[in-house]
């Protein structure tokens, strides 16, 4: 097993959880005041952990 096609997929994985809560945080304010802050940061750490996270799988070569 391959380690960084491993934690390339965790990171994938975690990015994906970062964009689902940052668009349910989103959704969930209905005409509430929107915590910015907090959707800029999980927005910006989604994309971020998500692209370097199928960078790694596309790059690792499989050395069976």
């Amino acid at each position: 097993m391959n380690l960084k096609r491993f934690f390339g997929g965790l990171l994938t994985i975690l990015g994906i959880v970062g964009l689902i809560y940052t668009a349910v945080i989103f959704s969930s304010t209905s005409g509430e005041t929107i915590d910015i802050k907090s959707l800029i940061i999980y927005g910006i750490l989604g994309i971020v952990f998500f692209t370097y996270g199928i960078s790694l799988i596309r790059t690792t070569k499989d050395e069976s």
